[in-house]
């Protein structure tokens, strides 16, 4: 298709095809719509900030834990006392559960002034004849006696040793760990060696592993055997149950009685090279297999 041009030229142009324009100065012009300009992300100001810091001492801690690590209770045990409305944070009686505690507050439960302390771990060879208690009405000898010199904290037994039972007991101002150890929940492994007032047969031996009603539900060991071949009144017990005087109960339903019992080990805590009646600290890698459980 053919067209004159202003200047009177003929110009070819396909069909349906716009004529280009000319400015002023008799330039062309493109069609071509202008780029718009992006300006370039700052990809710094978009990256995520870090939170400022802050100090752990301003946040405090949770009023159950600070009663825990003052060796009062478990943090569970801990709430409870809370809710029943006998612990005062600077003399406002608390019994709502989340409350922290901040660097200078007086805390007291039931009244006595109460603070954090560092963890103790003692472990006694506990002779017969003394209770597993912090106090006895009846004042009787109580292990605490034993170790009454041995720190400044307030400790107490984690678990219970009846008073002819001796061997391995654990005192501590840790309650998260306490209730850990003795817990029947979490069944930690004992061994115990029994003297027994005659020889057990091996029968009755296999039906402690079978297992045998008692008053309180059926009940097995782990393993069972004699401490020395020649010596039947002699037996090794191991089990993980946590009620209280099982093993005299097992051997007491098979028509035995337990003449004496020591507890030779406790959730990879052992007695050895401690006499009896003595204490010692734990190491630190005691107390961490405790806390983790390494020897369950």
């Amino acid at each position: 298709m053919e067209h004159k041009g202003r200047s009177g030229k003929r110009v070819n142009r396909k069909a349906n095809e716009p004529a280009k324009k000319t400015n002023s100065n008799n330039e062309k012009t493109s069609y071509r719509p202008k780029r718009k300009t992006v300006e370039k992300p700052d990809f710094e100001s978009m990256k995520r900030k870090p939170r400022p810091a802050v100090a752990s001492d301003k946040l405090g801690v949770r009023l159950n834990k600070f009663i825990a690590d003052a060796g009062i209770c478990s943090r569970r045990e801990a709430d409870t006392y809370i809710k029943a409305g006998v612990v005062t944070i600077n003399g406002k009686i608390i019994n709502e559960l989340g409350v922290r505690v901040m660097p200078g507050d007086n805390v007291k439960f039931h009244n006595e002034k109460i603070s954090s302390e560092k963890k103790v771990y003692i472990l006694l060879n506990k002779p017969k004849d003394f209770i597993t208690s912090t106090d006895d009405p009846q004042e009787r000898k109580t292990v605490m006696e034993l170790v009454k010199n041995a720190c400044n904290e307030r400790i107490y037994p984690a678990g219970r040793l009846d008073r002819s039972t001796t061997g391995v007991l654990l005192l501590t101002n840790d309650g998260d760990l306490a209730k850990k150890l003795t817990h029947p929940s979490h069944n930690k492994k004992k061994i115990y060696h029994v003297f027994l007032n005659k020889n057990a047969t091996k029968v009755d031996l296999e039906k402690l592993m079978v297992g045998i009603q008692l008053e309180d539900g059926p009940m097995k060991v782990d393993a069972v055997e004699y401490v020395e071949e020649n010596d039947k009144k002699q037996i090794g017990v191991e089990l993980h149950s946590g009620k209280n005087r099982v093993v005299r109960r097992l051997f007491e339903a098979l028509g035995y009685s337990v003449e004496k019992l020591d507890r030779v080990y406790f959730a990879g805590l052992t007695k050895k090279n401690l006499p009896r009646g003595k204490w010692r600290f734990l190491s630190d890698q005691e107390v961490a297999r405790l806390k983790t459980g390494m020897y369950e």
